[in-house]
């Protein structure tokens, strides 16, 4: 953790470890699964912890408990407290995950400082999914989960290639409606998870994006998972979790250099003492034009 507050945000990991603390204990109590995932992960195996410059913590839930997941939390949560966000056919958070957001915070990133949604500080839940035996079915399984990215995002990509830019930008060019769009995403995320049914017994994260959901992993890993302390709490992680890490990063103990020691989100305005609802025309929305 950023515990000398060298890159200015331990309140904001404090927050989200927070978060994270109250999630493990709500899906310990109603029998729901899930891992650590992507920094968060290498953060428990290198720094026992958040990385000292990592501003977001990343889970993984298998589909079928992530499917399972806002409606217990309306039951079971403490609701005041905290929210459990997933776009839908009225609200999209341009983001292809559940988020469970802290609704006593503001954390107004700046893709998302027009849009009238839930503004506190999130953990995102990534959902894994079966990956289909057939390989004809595999890459309509990809197919489909691009189409479900672009429609689900909703915004231009600002880390892939120039081609998937502009394939983005000349999709939401030519479908603009919302209604329209949100019709397209969730039938094409049905598809990818029924594909899905008849599997190889392996996972995948198909909704980050093209180069991750082409890594594709043991479901046993994630159903048996191992145990590592992270921030002085013992999390699950995927049981192989050390291959799961060397295919995603490579060299994963070895620090990147100082340049690259950044921030991930460009956040435009951030209090962990107060609620978003505070600065609501004041620090977003305050384009009305744009905001939905």
């Amino acid at each position: 953790m950023d515990s000398t507050n060298l890159y200015g945000i331990n309140d904001i990991q404090e927050k989200l470890v927070e978060i994270l603390k109250y999630f493990n204990k709500f899906c310990d109590e109603n029998n729901l699964q899930f891992t650590l995932a992507g920094g968060t992960l290498l953060g428990a195996v290198r720094h026992k912890g958040m990385i000292p410059w990592d501003d977001d913590v990343d889970v993984f839930m298998l589909r079928s408990d992530y499917e399972k997941l806002e409606e217990l939390w309306e039951k079971n949560a403490d609701t005041d407290k905290y929210s459990c966000v997933r776009s839908n056919e009225k609200m999209n958070i341009h983001h292809s995950v559940i988020e469970i957001k802290d609704n006593n915070t503001t954390f107004i990133t700046q893709h998302n400082e027009n849009n009238d949604i839930h503004q506190g500080i999130m953990i995102d839940v990534i959902p894994i999914d079966n990956v289909a035996k057939s390989s004809i079915k595999r890459t309509l399984q990809i197919l489909y989960s691009m189409m479900f990215c672009c429609f689900n995002f909703q915004r231009l990509p600002a880390h892939k290639s120039k081609l998937i830019y502009y394939i983005t930008k000349i999709a939401l060019t030519l479908i603009k409606s919302p209604r329209k769009r949100y019709k397209i995403w969730k039938k094409c995320e049905k598809r990818m998870i029924t594909l899905g049914k008849n599997n190889s017994g392996e996972v995948a994260s198909l909704v980050e994006g093209l180069t991750i959901a082409k890594q594709r992993f043991p479901k046993e890993w994630f159903l048996n998972p191992s145990h590592l302390i992270f921030e002085n709490v013992n999390m699950p992680v995927p049981k192989n979790y050390k291959k799961w890490l060397e295919v995603s990063y490579g060299d994963y103990m070895t620090p990147p250099p100082e340049e690259e020691r950044i921030l991930r989100h460009n956040i435009k305005f951030y209090d962990m003492n107060n609620s978003y609802k505070k600065y609501k025309g004041i620090e977003y929305c305050i384009n009305k034009e744009n905001s939905n």
